[in-house]
């Protein structure tokens, strides 16, 4: 596995659009249903937007119902690394990317 990236703050910020910035640097997340990802059915390889890391491919991808992407596994166990979000009334798993994770 590459090694993480160390970035300043100043440097994510150019790199990210604010929503992504939100997202990957603050532990933000996108309102469910509202994602370009939720709905998506299309063959192909998801990739950390800060980094391009490899994290999940297409056929690893269900419905939840939660109005987020959700797979069965990461490409690889070492691309993600994982922390329980108990926010929201509810207990979820959130998944970062191993190598750009805050």
């Amino acid at each position: 596995m590459e090694t993480d990236i160390q970035l300043s703050d100043e440097e994510w910020r150019a790199r990210l659009a604010p929503e992504q910035y939100e997202i990957l640097r603050n532990k933000g997340t996108e309102r469910a249903f509202t994602g370009a990802y939720w709905d998506e059915h299309a063959d192909g390889i998801y990739r950390c937007a800060g980094c391009g890391a490899e994290l999940f491919r297409s056929d690893a991808k269900y419905d939840s119902g939660t109005g987020w992407p959700s797979f069965v596994e990461p490409t690889s166990l070492e691309s993600v690394v994982t922390d329980t979000d108990r926010s929201h009334g509810m207990v979820r798993t959130e998944v970062m990317c191993a190598r750009s994770a805050a």
